[in-house]
């Protein structure tokens, strides 16, 4: 899986009449810092896509339509492990995985000597594993979901890989007062992970707005709250942050988001699977990493109702502590308790106020 650095979280509460929390959810930089040995200078350009007709639903969930010898299918394993360097061990796991997904399981009582049914034909999978191997493209777009927290959530290229950190926001939701009937509103919602997750802890009255300026993110995470079946949960709007939330304004309980904040300067240095692969648009927060993360601290005063509660991601502990001494001085009569919260790796990425 993709290794990441320790991003922290900052959140907070508008004080008046009741405090308004705002939590800032800081993540680590997407470094290349445990994957430099492996990083080629340049992407590859050699590696054959899949067939032109090959299918675009992601690959767990196709249906099992492609019979495969029991020969056929050992020969690919032995192709596909001959492929991975000894600096890669990892790349046998992801090997097992991906025929797993590609897999349908046996029934029981089923001919040993029968054809294998796969989710695609032989073909393709080879294309997608050597464009896993070659072209470091993330093992997640291979097979077209990321396990997190307790969902399956189905990605694509184009849309951001959802990561084990982000699982954080969700539990800080959870521990909100009255969390379960509030609106909520998730800015940038990218394949829909968090507002899926939110949704299904919310009680009768609850709601999750999701926005994403990107048609392939909307489209994403459209098919993730329909296989959730949280539909009357959450509503996704295609938009550029709080534009498309114009008829909520003023009545959210809460605003969560993982926003673009690694500095322009940095998306050259990402490891190979995130800047070759993953949609800049998710990742360049500007010149400072700043952009959007100051945007959306504008526009928060106005979104959330009283006592209502904030949280997003950032990119470490420096830009936590300056987003916290910002929120604190340009709005100390708006916002109160405003901390940076530690991640499982000790990193400031959550910050509190209130």
């Amino acid at each position: 899986m993709l290794s990441l650095s320790a991003r922290p979280i900052l959140s907070a509460f508008l004080p008046k009449p009741k405090p308004r929390r705002l939590l800032l959810l800081l993540r680590p930089r997407r470094s290349s810092a445990s994957a430099s040995a492996l990083t080629p200078p340049t992407p590859r350009t050699t590696t054959p896509d899949p067939p032109e007709d090959a299918d675009p639903t992601p690959l767990f969930l196709r249906p099992p339509t492609h019979p495969v010898p029991e020969a056929s299918l050992a020969a690919f394993r032995r192709r596909a492990a001959a492929l991975v360097p000894p600096s890669a061990p990892h790349l046998h796991r992801h090997l097992r995985w991906l025929l797993a997904d590609a897999s349908a399981p046996a029934p029981s009582g089923a001919d040993p000597a029968a054809p294998h049914l796969l989710r695609a034909p032989l073909d393709e999978l080879e294309a997608l594993w050597l464009r896993h191997v070659r072209d470091r493209r993330p093992f997640q777009y291979v097979v077209g979901n990321e396990h997190w927290k307790d969902l399956v959530v189905a990605v694509r290229d184009g849309v951001l890989i959802p990561r084990p950190e982000t699982e954080t926001v969700v539990d800080m939701v959870a521990a909100v007062e009255g969390f379960q009937d509030g609106w909520w509103a998730d800015l940038g919602t990218g394949s829909g992970a968090i507002a899926v997750a939110v949704a299904r802890m919310l009680g009768p009255g609850g709601r999750v707005f999701a926005t994403d300026v990107s048609e392939v993110a909307v489209e994403v995470a459209r098919l993730n709250v329909q296989r959730y079946g949280v539909q009357d949960k959450v509503e996704i709007r295609r938009g550029s942050w709080f534009e498309p939330l114009e008829d909520v304004k003023g009545k959210l309980m809460g605003v969560i988001s993982n926003p673009p904040y690694i500095p322009t300067d940095d998306l050259p240095g990402l490891q190979p699977e995130v800047g070759w692969h993953e949609p800049k648009l998710a990742l360049d927060g500007g010149k400072d990493g700043l952009d959007h993360l100051l945007h959306l601290c504008e526009g928060l005063s106005s979104a959330l109702m009283p006592g209502g509660f904030f949280v997003f991601e950032t990119n470490g502990n420096k830009q936590s502590e300056f987003l916290v001494d910002f929120i604190s001085t340009k709005w100390s009569s708006s916002f109160c308790d405003v901390e940076a919260v530690l991640d499982f790796a000790d990193i400031k990425r959550f910050t509190p106020i209130s």
